[in-house]
């Protein structure tokens, strides 16, 4: 979608359209991932990832895309022009809510720190779970370790073959 130039972004209404795409992906039985807002201010992409049991298809995206864009056409809670992408999270998919870190129990994950442990910064290991908001992930001959959640400024899962 594209739409003529104007005004700047602010945080409240990135909040406004993931409550938008929210309501959207729910009503289809699907779930909010993320959303997220990339590129400088002439070339905004807002993008929007979805998930269900099972994974997404080309349909879903599609269709999320096309009633997601209907409906910010007309509450307009993002001024100018814009691009809008819907997509899956991927195998290697974004780790943000404390439910990602229960869900994903047992796969490998890479988290980042931003502030190091131990002058480290990078753990890479498998997901034991989370609790009382630190995340556990065991590294193996290291053993487990916990991060609090407000420390990690990245983690995404590590793909297995």
């Amino acid at each position: 979608m594209r739409r003529a130039a104007g005004a700047r972004i602010v945080a409240f209404d990135l909040e406004k359209i993931r409550a938008i795409a929210e309501r959207v992906t729910v009503s289809e039985n699907l779930s909010l991932v993320d959303v997220e807002l990339k590129g400088g201010r002439s070339n905004p992409l807002l993008r929007v990832y979805i998930d269900k049991p099972g994974g997404v298809s080309h349909a879903d995206c599609q269709l999320i895309s096309e009633q997601l864009s209907a409906i910010l056409d007309v509450e307009d809670p993002f001024p100018g022009r814009y691009v809008l992408e819907v997509s899956s999270p991927g195998l290697d998919r974004k780790l943000i809510k404390p439910s990602d870190f229960t869900h994903f129990v047992g796969r490998r994950a890479r988290l980042v720190l931003r502030e190091p442990v131990n002058e480290e910064r990078v753990f890479e290991g498998r997901l034991t779970g989370f609790e009382a908001g630190r995340v556990r992930i065991d590294l193996g001959e290291r053993g487990i370790r916990e991060f609090e959640l407000a420390n990690i400024s990245k983690a995404r899962l590590v793909v297995e073959l």
